[in-house]
């Protein structure tokens, strides 16, 4: 048999791959309050430190807005420490981030500290639950 286009023109839609993905870049709701390195995107995931790293002792908290259902969720924020130097592209979002007096709130420390003043290689975002 020969070749044969039964698709009567019609142009299909590629595989989007999985609906429950979480997007490697910096504009993704779960990041809103990120200040590093995507881990995602240094051999890591979003919940998991890359081999080599450990995460951080301490970390910061952000609310942020799911888009999809339109409801805040706290989300901590810990960077994976123990590899010098940051991999991949930095995000600098800080939506609602507070000053270095509410140490909680505020992403701009070096979180590493608490490991022993290792350095920084990049950070991850947990889902801790509904913000009420």
């Amino acid at each position: 048999m020969l070749p044969y286009d039964n698709s009567n023109g019609i142009a299909h839609a590629s595989d989007l791959g999985d609906p429950n993905a979480i997007p490697d870049n910096c504009d993704y709701w779960r990041y809103c309050s990120l200040h590093g390195s995507l881990c995602s995107k240094c051999g890591g995931s979003v919940t998991q430190c890359p081999p080599g790293t450990t995460p951080s002792k301490v970390a910061w908290v952000g609310t942020c807005r799911n888009p999809k259902d339109n409801k805040n969720y706290l989300v901590s924020y810990n960077d994976c420490c123990g590899k010098a130097g940051a991999c991949g592209d930095d995000c600098t979002r800080q939506e609602r981030d507070r000053p270095g007096y509410r140490m909680g709130l505020a992403s701009e420390s070096s979180w590493c500290i608490a490991n022993g003043g290792s350095g920084v290689h990049c950070t991850v975002a947990v889902v801790v639950g509904l913000a009420e």
